[in-house]
């Protein structure tokens, strides 16, 4: 279940040629996630490719603005502009704060590796919030599969299952892991269906409340480090105006020539 992928109504859809130039010129960051990540793949699991990109600081500076996000130009892959992705990040996004804890790393630039060592500048309290609501709409809608078809849609269920999991023992430790480690079987028999959707329920349930009575006393701050975040992207626009060509036309990809 791809629990959302940080788009929101403000991402303008950036994709096709102009994206596919950008992630493919200036990409700081990239990781493998989903099933793979988790450690839940199975044979013919996808593998899902997820990306940082900057767009170079001449683009801000014109009417037509780059995209916040790009869909490719692989499959299986996206890719957020930066001050997008630490925008989404500091909100606790739960696709977002994973990316960043990816054990799956495949690319990172020196803007990626300052990216990767500020990532506990992000995690704070907010994450019970942004990680449990989206967790109880989505149980809604597996109740409501439940109800129509008899049972719920199990991978989607295997996933919600992971995720409350993972939020519990970030409010617990303060630390984000993504891979499921010892609930790996567990997780995947009920992917498989061989749990009775009241267990799977009580399941979710249980750690939902886990996640609840943790956050009192979490180690985590009650709000995100901000100001570091902010320093950082002011710091990687510089470097990317500094290394600007003189006309700002010529910055390759033809991404304003629309």
């Amino acid at each position: 279940m791809a629990h959302g992928d940080g788009r929101d109504s403000r991402d303008s859809g950036g994709s096709g040629t102009d994206g596919a130039w950008l992630v493919r010129e200036h990409t700081v960051y990239a990781c493998v996630m989903g099933s793979r990540a988790f450690g839940l793949a199975v044979e013919g699991s996808d593998t899902d490719r997820r990306g940082v990109f900057l767009a170079p600081t001449a683009l801000q500076w014109r009417f037509a603005k780059p995209p916040t996000h790009v869909t490719g130009p692989g499959e299986e892959q996206f890719s957020w502009e930066l001050e997008r992705f630490c925008e989404l990040a500091l909100r606790a996004d739960p696709n977002i704060l994973e990316c960043l804890h990816s054990p799956l790393v495949e690319h990172a630039d020196a803007t990626g590796r300052e990216l990767l060592a500020l990532r506990g500048a992000f995690l704070s309290r907010r994450a019970h919030t942004s990680f449990v609501r989206y967790a109880m709409a989505q149980r809604r809608k597996l109740e409501a599969d439940v109800r129509r078809h008899g049972a719920p849609r199990w991978k989607h269920a295997m996933h919600l299952l992971r995720l409350l999991g993972s939020c519990r023992d970030l409010l617990r430790t303060g630390e984000l892991v993504v891979e499921v480690g010892a609930d790996r079987e567990r997780l995947l028999a009920v992917r498989r269906g061989e749990t009775p959707w009241s267990e799977a329920d009580a399941w979710m349930a249980r750690l939902a409340e886990e996640a609840d009575r943790a956050l009192d006393g979490s180690p985590l701050p009650a709000e995100p480090d901000t100001r570091a975040v902010a320093d950082f992207l002011y710091r990687a626009r510089r470097a990317s105006a500094l290394a600007a060509p003189e006309d700002p036309a010529d910055t390759g990809g033809g991404i304003l020539e629309r």
